[in-house]
């Protein structure tokens, strides 16, 4: 039996993303994202391994190659777990610009700033818990 552990809403967003891990940079599609990480479909041959350190790159603009100043989110994080060509990465750093992007982008998702602000919060209270 699964059971939920999720603290933090994800939100659909369908955009391109790159995967960088040691051993690969892979093109990806973000199916979900969240303020704690970001579930990914993965180029079909690609066969990342969890627990892999890695940095997700998601640029705003639409393109997906990134580049020219364009807003994007970038959180460093580890691979969580990887099932067939889906990949969740679970955040470990991320800056304060892209925070600030993935804020706006699932309060807008979302349709509540509120409810936006008391996950930031949690997120801030769970990251200076010893």
């Amino acid at each position: 039996m699964h059971t939920e552990r999720r603290q933090f809403a994800r939100v659909a967003f369908a955009a391109g993303a790159e995967l960088v891990t040691t051993q690969a940079h892979l093109h990806c599609q973000v199916i979900d994202i969240s303020l704690k990480g970001v579930l990914l479909q993965l180029p079909e041959g690609a066969a990342p391994q969890p627990g892999m350190p890695c940095l997700v790159k998601l640029p705003l603009g639409g393109a997906a190659s990134g580049g020219g100043g364009e807003p994007a989110i970038a959180m460093a994080g580890e691979l969580a777990h990887v099932a067939g060509r889906h990949a969740g990465v679970q955040c470990r750093s991320i800056d304060i610009e892209s925070i600030t992007h993935l804020r706006r982008l699932i309060e807008v998702n979302l349709g509540d700033a509120a409810a936006a602000q008391r996950e930031l919060q949690a997120l801030i209270a769970a990251s200076a818990a010893p």
